[in-house]
């Protein structure tokens, strides 16, 4: 049981490491980690080359947002492929090769190591990102409902305060209230308080930010930031 769980976290720490954001800047001449938040997560990259780029850095920044989601949803759906021998969809050598309580268990954990790599890269000197792009990805696999109802909080504190921090802070907390209603299994349940607690934890400086009236809003060229 050990086994199949370690080899999950291995992998998904590793795929959650590679660092995008930092990649991506770099490509045109940035490190991200000197410049804005210093942060190579999405925002970050798309803030800093937007202004020096314009719309090709912005669509940079979306680039960044798309790999991180990728690297969550692989890192927590090779698991569940693996199994799903065991409706007859696919034939692997004709054994299954994990049960699927297994299967389950190890693409939690497998979302749990790409968040940790994601948030503290070995290729980064153990600095890296929120994590929320990484989370979207991986809970669009386990849970897509509660990521939609996610989304719309997202949106609409975003599109009222402009603030990509506190939309991000609420949607990670409505998360576990969703998969609670939803009536989602014990382990996504909590899965996704964790997912909330470290997003939340992760945007401690921004919360201080937003509580002194100093957080930078997102808008759009020609409006003022404050």
């Amino acid at each position: 049981m050990i086994v199949p769980l370690l080899t999950a976290a291995v992998v998904g720490y590793f795929l959650g490491a590679i660092p995008f954001g930092y990649l991506v800047a770099r490509s045109k001449g940035i490190n991200i980690f000197e410049h804005g938040s210093k942060n190579p997560g999405a925002t970050n990259v798309k803030r800093v080359l937007g202004e020096k780029f314009g719309k090709r850095g912005k669509r940079a920044g979306d680039l960044v947002f798309f790999l991180d989601a990728v690297k969550g949803a692989v890192s927590t759906a090779w698991p569940l492929l693996l199994v799903r021998c065991v409706a007859g969809e696919i034939d692997l050598a004709g054994t299954c090769i994990y049960s699927p309580d297994m299967a389950s268990s190890m693409a939690v954990v497998g979302l749990v190591g790409a968040l940790l790599g994601h948030c503290f890269s070995c290729f980064t000197h153990f600095r890296g990102g929120k994590g929320v792009a990484t989370a979207v990805g991986g809970l669009l696999v386990l849970m897509p409902v509660a990521i939609a109802a996610a989304a719309v909080v997202w949106a609409a504190t975003f599109y009222t305060v402009r603030f990509v921090s506190l939309a991000s802070i609420l949607a990670a907390l409505i998360l576990p209230v969703a998969a609670f209603f939803l009536k989602q299994p014990p382990l996504l349940i909590g899965l996704a308080g964790l997912v909330a607690a470290l997003v939340t934890l992760r945007h401690r400086a921004n919360i201080v930010r937003l509580m002194n009236g100093t957080e930078t809003r997102f808008v759009k060229k020609g409006e003022s930031a404050k």
